[in-house]
């Protein structure tokens, strides 16, 4: 005790002396004056002042909640990212002039629509320098068989020998002969001609144009004119690990396997389901490559996006509660119970997390109180009143 509150101590007990000696403390009121002052000194300070509690008796305010026993599904999470089920390289058949692009850069196009166009005036030219070919050999031809003919009736009247009827006969299937080889070459210089019309072979977004009218292409060149990838229906793929492969396979068997693909920043959810399962294992990493075929008729999901994936495998019955309510120790993890407005730490297995919910594996029943806020002030066995929650929470 310092020298200072020793003589206040000193002092107090003097005056009390002195009040008692003239008679001033008998009354009640007097000595209550007295004993704050006595109580401080003595180191009762807190318990001096009347009609305060105690801060381990004090209610602490708390929202709740409440453990409810549900279908609650099992889901398989991963990694994954979109990939296309046909992209296309849109790129020339022939060495030539690009005179027409009709396609706007990034749009959808259909199966068949006319993309680019090439020069095809030299096609044109052969076309009809061989459709001429055609018309000289069907005139060659049916002079051929005119001489064959008359041969024909003056052989047997020995008119003319047997030699001149044979030589007939071979002009004949000379001719024809021609006329087949002129035929397909024509019909080669129209398959050449239609590949001056460049049409996109599947629906879907086209990129930009790598080149541009004037521009001169071959076919050797490796880079395309354009590339279409297919956007619905779209692939996601992801890998699993192979010790979830078999309930997969499972659920795959049985229900088909839903899957959700979300995209970060984005609350909208694309569906779909399990599509294949690769047919081996990476034994370097120990991962199942799975495919998902999603609608994606909203365009939602878009190629080389990177998802993630919801596999629904099972439902079963289980108890969940708000994930805020779960609280970690040292010891694991535990909740506060309320019963009778007193909080009490139980001990809780989980199981899973189901968005804002986490699944109990043990520790809860159905229809039991949690504390879901309020947490920093509890102690085991504390009393609590239950608040209203917060707006918006």
């Amino acid at each position: 005790m310092s020298r200072s509150k020793a003589l206040l101590g000193l002092f107090i007990v003097a005056a009390a002396g002195g009040a008692a000696a003239s008679g001033k403390l008998g009354s009640t009121e007097e000595l209550a004056k007295w004993l704050p002052p006595l109580k401080w000194f003595a180191g009762g300070k807190a318990e001096a002042q009347s009609g305060q509690v105690s801060p381990t008796q004090r209610a602490v305010a708390v929202e709740v909640g409440r453990a409810i026993k549900k279908k609650t599904p099992v889901i398989l999470e991963a990694l994954g990212n979109v990939t296309t089920i046909a992209s296309v390289a849109v790129k020339p058949r022939l060495d030539d002039e690009i005179v027409g692009i009709h396609f706007v850069d990034g749009a959808f196009v259909k199966k068949g629509d006319l993309l680019v166009t090439l020069d095809t005036r030299a096609i044109e030219a052969q076309i009809a320098q061989a459709e001429g070919n055609l018309a000289r050999d069907q005139a060659q031809l049916e002079g051929a068989e005119r001489d064959f003919r008359r041969y024909t009736e003056l052989v047997p009247k020995g008119a003319t020998p047997v030699l001149n009827l044979e030589n007939a006969q071979t002009q004949v299937d000379t001719f024809r002969a021609a006329i087949r080889a002129d035929l397909a070459a024509l019909e080669n210089l129209k398959v050449q001609l239609s590949y001056c019309n460049i049409r996109a072979p599947i629906s879907g977004r086209i990129s930009q144009a790598a080149v541009k009218v004037g521009n001169f292409v071959r076919s050797a060149d490796t880079i395309p004119i354009a590339t279409i990838n297919q956007i619905a229906p779209i692939y996601v793929t992801f890998t699993v690990p192979q010790r979830n492969l078999p309930e997969l396979r499972v659920a795959l068997a049985e229900t088909g396997a839903a899957v959700e693909a979300i995209i970060p920043g984005d609350k909208r959810r694309a569906h779909g389901t399990i599509a294949m399962i690769e047919n081996a294992i990476d034994p370097t990493t120990g991962m199942a490559t799975v495919r998902a075929n999603m609608p994606n008729e909203d365009e939602l999901l878009w190629p080389g996006t990177l998802v993630s994936v919801q596999v629904t495998l099972r439902t079963e019955e289980a108890v969940a509660v708000p994930s805020t309510a779960v609280q970690v120790s040292q010891q694991g993890t535990f909740v506060y119970v309320v019963k009778d407005n007193v909080a009490t730490v139980t001990p809780v297995k989980v199981s899973r997390l189901l968005g804002n919910e986490s699944v109990i594996e043990q520790g809860l029943d159905d229809g039991d109180v949690v504390v879901t806020d309020g947490h920093l002030l509890l102690t085991n066995g504390a009393r609590v009143t239950v608040r209203e929650r917060k707006a918006g929470a």
